[in-house]
């Protein structure tokens, strides 16, 4: 059970992001460095979280806290990516044979620089509990809940999912000088990172029902914001 556990966990957090990796990233070196460097990104933003925690020892403890400031050092780094890519637009015309597709539809370089922040963070949430299913023992049986590894991995799908539309959201925000889409994505991204903190009382529902619930809001807003239309919905999922 404990290996069926395993790959169950896994191919949930990140079964879907392999997906689009496949088919929107792939098939262009670019795309691939680019989501690189924004994963590189992401863990200067953790290092940075790391050395504050440990620098400001009486609040070690303090859960909350370091939540906070790894949030905020997050989005200052995405911010830092977004200068640095549009900096590079120019040069990246010269050395990607999808040079229009790639710098006209500014939306591209945010949809792959957030999948790249949330891949990274959902390896680092979930890695070392994901090997833990493997056993040799098993959650739920003298102590814990069963739930809690498919609860983790379907935390971690969440926070990936939002990492990709809230850069879409951020970047279009700066182009377009938006304070409101700036404001939602450091707010709600504060929001569901301070609602995981309810895991430790094992209210896994009041947990996960919020989280989906901000991630199909910040999914259609982001959806929108890209140029997205019921219409056009409906044309990508038809199968004619």
């Amino acid at each position: 059970m404990t290996v069926v556990e395993f790959f169950g966990c896994t191919l949930l957090a990140f079964g879907p992001p392999f997906a689009m990796f496949i088919f929107t990233i792939v098939h262009d070196p670019v795309r691939i460095i680019i989501l690189i460097a924004a994963a590189f990104f992401w863990l200067l933003s953790l290092l940075l979280s790391s050395l504050l925690w440990f620098a400001v020892v009486p609040l070690r403890k303090d859960l909350a806290f370091g939540l906070v400031f790894a949030v905020l050092f997050q989005e200052a780094f995405r911010f830092l990516i977004y200068k640095i890519l549009r900096k590079a637009e120019h040069g990246l015309k010269k050395i990607t044979d999808d040079s229009a597709t790639l710098i006209e539809n500014k939306h591209i370089l945010a949809y792959v620089s957030g999948l790249g922040f949330g891949i990274m963070s959902g390896a680092f949430s979930l890695v070392n509990v994901i090997a833990d299913s493997l056993g040799p023992g098993t959650m739920g049986l003298k102590s814990g809940t069963e739930m809690f590894f498919l609860t983790s991995s379907a935390i971690g799908l969440c926070f990936i999912l939002l990492h990709t539309f809230w850069s879409v959201l951020y970047f279009n925000a700066f182009d377009n000088k938006n304070k409101f889409q700036i404001s939602f994505v450091v707010v709600s991204h504060l929001l569901v990172s301070c609602l995981t903190l309810l895991n430790r009382y094992q209210y896994y529902s009041a947990c996960i029902v919020p989280l989906y619930v901000i991630l199909a809001v910040t999914g259609c807003y982001a959806f929108k914001v890209a140029g997205g239309s019921y219409a056009s919905f409906k044309v990508c999922i038809s199968f004619k």
